[in-house]
């Protein structure tokens, strides 16, 4: 083969993402961030675009926003846009699962292509600072009497906040299909409505009301962990009576088409994404415990992850 052809062919194939990582020169990353900015997703997706930049594996990261119905829009248009894209990621996590449950989209999370578990998070609830209430107790209480009056505001219905109101419901003897839950597109909605006082109590990653908390604008009452978290004095479900465990977990897929070649260059970069100082600095600002998880191993958490909240859905009274 002419050298001029073989290196025409060899830039047709990193192109395409076809060729190892160590053969590829960094590339031109698209995130599709299926949320609102100011959430979880947001925050996972440009920490790791940053992260991949300081990695070496990405020369730029662009990213498209698309919220609503617990991630489903976004899916589906990455679904149709990026089939075969070897450059190309979307973030998702447990509350995609939940949405998919629930509102059963057109397009599933199983059409696209599982690369990396990233992170694992509990949520926190919270209130406004100048609510009447002062603990979940409180909230408890309210809703036994009337159910309707307490406003709980979080991610698109089926998150793991929505999931955990209702598990919280059922625990105190609360008929979970009467639980007022408000969902929004982003977390940016969300922290606008607690601070606004248009919803009673709303929940969260830790990451996402930290300031808030710290600055006395919100009050931590309760987050869905085993035992409380490092550095955070916010006392568990449990600790209060109420034996609700939830975790949360966030991660990224490839698109549809893409080749095993491609799918393990993906995997390559993120898990070089994840030993950068960007990323440790990303962990610990915002309270994220490390959990990587990659390709087919990825894939077996997903399917044993969406069995499960299925599972705790249909006791709820969700599905």
């Amino acid at each position: 083969m002419r050298r001029d052809t073989f290196l025409k062919s060899l830039a047709a194939l990193a192109a395409a993402g076809a060729l190892p990582l160590s053969a590829r020169a960094a590339a031109n990353l698209k995130m599709m961030i299926p949320a609102n900015p100011g959430g979880g997703w947001d925050t996972t997706g440009r920490a790791l675009g940053k992260a991949l930049q300081d990695a070496g594996v990405a020369t730029a990261v662009t990213y498209e926003n698309k919220g609503g119905a617990a991630g489903a829009i976004g899916l589906a248009q990455f679904y149709n846009a990026s089939k075969g894209d070897g450059n190309s990621l979307m973030v998702m996590g447990a509350v995609m699962l939940g949405g998919i449950i629930t509102g059963k989209p057109p397009v599933s999370i199983t059409q696209v292509t599982p690369i990396a578990r990233l992170t694992s998070e509990y949520n926190v609830f919270v209130l406004p600072a100048n609510s009447p209430f002062k603990t979940m107790k409180d909230v408890v209480e309210q809703m036994k009497k009337d159910p309707g009056s307490v406003k709980w505001g979080g991610g698109s219905r089926g998150s793991t906040e929505h999931i955990a109101a209702a598990m919280i419901a059922r625990e105190a003897g609360i008929d979970a299909t009467k639980v007022n839950y408000v969902p929004f597109r982003g977390g940016g909605e969300a922290t606008a409505a607690i601070l606004g006082g248009n919803v009673t109590i709303g929940g969260s990653g830790w990451s996402e009301f930290q300031q808030y908390i710290e600055t006395g604008k919100m009050k931590a009452i309760g987050v869905t962990s085993d035992a409380r978290l490092k550095g955070i004095d916010v006392p568990t479900l449990k600790e209060q009576g109420i034996n609700v465990v939830l975790g949360n977990w966030r991660g990224v897929y490839g698109p549809a088409g893409i080749t095993d070649a491609q799918r393990k260059a993906l995997v390559e970069m993120i898990v070089k994404a994840t030993k950068t100082k960007a990323w440790a600095e990303a962990l610990e600002k915002n309270g994220w415990t490390p959990a990587l998880l990659t390709g087919k191993d990825f894939e077996d958490f997903v399917d044993r992850d969406f069995a499960g909240l299925r599972a705790t859905m249909v006791k709820a009274g969700m599905v």
